[in-house]
């Protein structure tokens, strides 16, 4: 019996992922699988990723068929048919080409944050009371942007400046495709305009800082009780005056590593303890990955830099309606469109950029 022609590598390691989905699909089945809940995420996560993988395996094989029969019929027609034919035999060569290049994405290393809900951070930087009104500007464009999307946005902490900007707001943005279109915000966001305290109508700029971190599930952080110190004590308000009568407020600190986090917002303890939780954790998970990409030698920048000036992912210049993405000398003249929360033209050329980069064996 004549042994089975080997397979490409590529072809054999698609037959293996098929293989695999099959397992995991057997094992969430599995009544046992259902309690345990770390099990379950992961292969949830799992069957998501390899799902769109082998569908597609799956058209590439059929396509190829398709391409083989069209072929052989090629070989034994003439005249109109044989046009006909070789039209069939053009689409399924080009189905395949398309069938390959989607493969090609699909199995790009998979960014272990996707399809985690997102945890953003604004504050303002240089300029001020101009910055923390800048800083507000961004929170709501973040919050239209995520109406748009379906996303479900919470507020874990506010911290309002004297003339209705923010010093900081922290909140948790719930959606599937959260952490993909808005990781690559993170970073310095400079302002170009004039500013509500200008009284002489000259342009200042100024800008505010954007933080990013997936939200990590108590199964991903191991948080152990005695490295926390936990203090109570009461709310305050601009100026520090007391909001709440008991120590209802909030503060976190992380032993280990010296992460402190605050929470005030909620006028239960319990309540501002949990949104203080989610935080560190969001916090401790990013920390770590960074830790592993440091020891496999990639090169990450930090996320903020120091928030100044010369520091910016993107322009926001009212004047002129513009914004430039500085990352891929992208400029629109549209601010007043993506203020109001139209971002897909900016998050899908960053993330088209990702792609080509890992493609291109660059990184991600």
């Amino acid at each position: 019996m004549a042994a089975e022609p080997l397979k490409p590598p590529l072809d054999a390691r698609l037959d293996a992922l098929e293989r695999e989905l099959g397992e995991v699909e057997t094992a969430l089945a599995d009544p046992a699988t259902s309690s345990d809940p770390a099990r379950l995420r992961d292969l949830s996560r799992r069957h998501k990723e390899l799902g769109d993988v082998v569908a597609t395996w799956r058209e590439l094989r059929a396509a190829r068929s398709d391409l083989e029969t069209a072929r052989q019929m090629l070989e034994e027609s003439s005249g109109e048919d044989r046009e006909t034919v070789l039209e069939e035999v053009e689409a399924a060569e080009a189905s395949i080409a398309s069938l390959g290049a989607q493969l090609s994405v699909l199995l790009l290393p998979k960014d272990p944050n996707d399809g985690r809900n997102v945890i953003v951070e604004i504050r303002g930087a240089e300029g001020g009371e101009e910055a923390n009104l800048f800083a507000r500007d961004l929170y709501e464009m973040y919050t239209r942007y995520a109406a748009r999307r379906g996303w479900r946005v919470e507020v874990l902490s506010e911290s309002p400046s004297e003339r209705d900007g923010l010093n900081e707001v922290v909140f948790q943005v719930v959606g599937a495709d959260a952490w993909a279109r808005l990781e690559h915000e993170a970073g310095p966001h400079r302002v170009q305009r004039v500013p509500v305290t200008e009284s002489k109508g000259r342009v200042h700029t100024s800008s505010a800082t954007v933080t990013v971190l997936p939200e990590a599930d108590e199964v991903d952080v191991a948080i152990d009780p005695g490295d926390l110190k936990i203090d109570v004590y009461r709310s305050t308000g601009p100026g520090g005056q007391s909001v709440n009568t008991t120590d209802s407020a909030v503060r976190i600190t992380h032993l280990p590593t010296g992460i402190v986090v605050a929470m005030q917002d909620e006028k239960s303890q319990i309540q501002n303890r949990a949104k203080a939780m989610t935080v560190l954790r969001a916090r401790l998970l990013k920390a770590e990955q960074d830790r592993r990409a440091q020891e496999l030698a990639v090169q990450r920048k930090s996320q903020v830099g120091g928030g100044g000036r010369s520091e910016k992912v993107r322009t926001y210049n009212f004047r002129e309606n513009r914004v430039t993405e500085h990352r891929l000398n992208l400029t629109l003249y549209k601010l007043d469109q993506v203020l109001a929360g139209d971002l897909d033209e900016v998050t899908d050329a960053l993330m088209a950029d990702k792609r080509a980069r890992q493609l291109a064996g660059d990184g991600g």
